[in-house]
């Protein structure tokens, strides 16, 4: 898909455009019961000011919400920061504090999503000198594509994001089977090994805050609480909070392993920053020197595959069980990993998604 042509886009309020409707800071935020959207129990996304994870901080237990007169909110609306500059589009119910929903019926899942990333620019305007609210968001102006008669063309929003998710999951795909000429890898050279032998656990003390008395992290990524902290979570690369560097050990160039969690145990992911560990999960460190995120990507999807089937909520995923486990790997002519095939495979797949990626941009 070509660049988008933005120079016949026209200027409209967006107060015009939308209904703006503010959601008041939830005092009882800190009791809300987080549970795994799995389906066991009822959940619903918990958006919160933030840049992060499409504004979810976590899924929370819907039937409390209801319960104590915090009903979860109507979906299919844009969803903007009332001190933060943030705009997220919510197809789905959720459960929310401090937030403003904007509202239009000529809202679609396509054109949300459109219209977020638009939207996203144009709040980037307001810091924390100037803060956003609602009357700032009214009259803010913003730019969006036209029909022949002048008005916002939602049609063609909702067309160009349309084919914008067809062509990305088609790239997904290819992430998952294919090589970089498309093609579904060979795997039949490759060699098995013993993950206790390629693999060492690290031991890291993660209890250097008094979790038991204080829980003093952050659900977001601020210039006090810099370092991602990995735990049982499923999805946003296992990372669940951020931590002061001072009050935890860290390492870098790991693979982090989710031993807890009812979907979370036996996920596996790549940390090649400076990372700190919870309770809930562990780092591991490739024994060969491995200096490349792309061989570490690499490690952390075969791991994965490796890992994840064996294990569950009844039977965690702890090291002395994971370690004994065998992994499959691409192999040198001295039946050795070939850690420089993995580098280049990682590249070019990095590459096919960010060409994507440019294109959704």
């Amino acid at each position: 898909m070509p660049k988008i042509d933005t120079s016949e886009w026209k200027e409209f309020r967006f107060g015009d455009l939308f209904e703006l409707n503010g959601i008041k800071q939830a005092k009882s935020q800190q009791m809300i019961p987080t549970v795994e959207p799995d389906g066991s129990i009822p959940s619903v996304p918990y958006v919160v000011q933030s840049r992060y994870s499409n504004m979810v901080s976590r899924f929370v237990d819907r039937q409390w919400l209801i319960e104590h007169n915090e009903p979860p909110v109507k979906g299919n609306t844009l969803v903007l920061g009332v001190t933060l500059n943030a705009c997220s589009y919510q197809p789905y119910e959720f459960g929310a504090s401090q937030v403003i929903t904007a509202r239009s019926p000529h809202l679609t899942f396509y054109n949300g999503f459109f219209l977020a990333a638009v939207v996203e620019k144009h709040v980037a305007q307001f810091d924390y000198k100037e803060k956003p609210g609602i009357e700032k968001y009214k009259s803010m102006l913003v730019t969006l594509p036209v029909d022949v008669s002048g008005e916002p063309d939602w049609a063609y929003m909702d067309e160009y994001m349309s084919a914008v998710m067809r062509e990305s999951e088609a790239s997904l795909e290819s992430l998952r089977q294919a090589d970089g000429e498309k093609h579904v890898v060979d795997t039949s050279w490759w060699e098995e090994f013993i993950i206790g032998d390629l693999f060492e656990k690290l031991q890291l003390d993660v209890k250097k805050a008094d979790f038991n008395k204080t829980f003093d992290v952050s659900e977001e990524r601020t210039d006090e609480f810099d370092l991602p902290l990995v735990n049982a979570k499923h999805g946003n690369n296992g990372i669940m909070y951020f931590g002061r560097e001072s009050d935890f050990e860290t390492a870098e160039m790991t693979i982090d392993i989710v031993q807890n969690g009812a979907i979370a145990t036996g996920d596996v992911y790549a940390q090649p920053q400076k990372t700190g560990v919870l309770w809930d999960a562990y780092l591991v460190k490739p024994k060969a020197e491995i200096d490349s995120a792309f061989t570490l990507m690499f490690l952390a999807t075969v791991l994965k595959k490796a890992i994840k089937d064996k294990f569950s909520y009844d039977d965690k995923c702890v090291w002395d069980k994971a370690k004994l486990l065998t992994v499959t790997l691409p192999c040198t002519s001295d039946n050795e990993p070939d850690w420089a095939y993995m580098d280049e495979y990682m590249r070019n797949i990095i590459n096919d998604a960010n060409n994507s990626i440019d294109k959704l941009r």
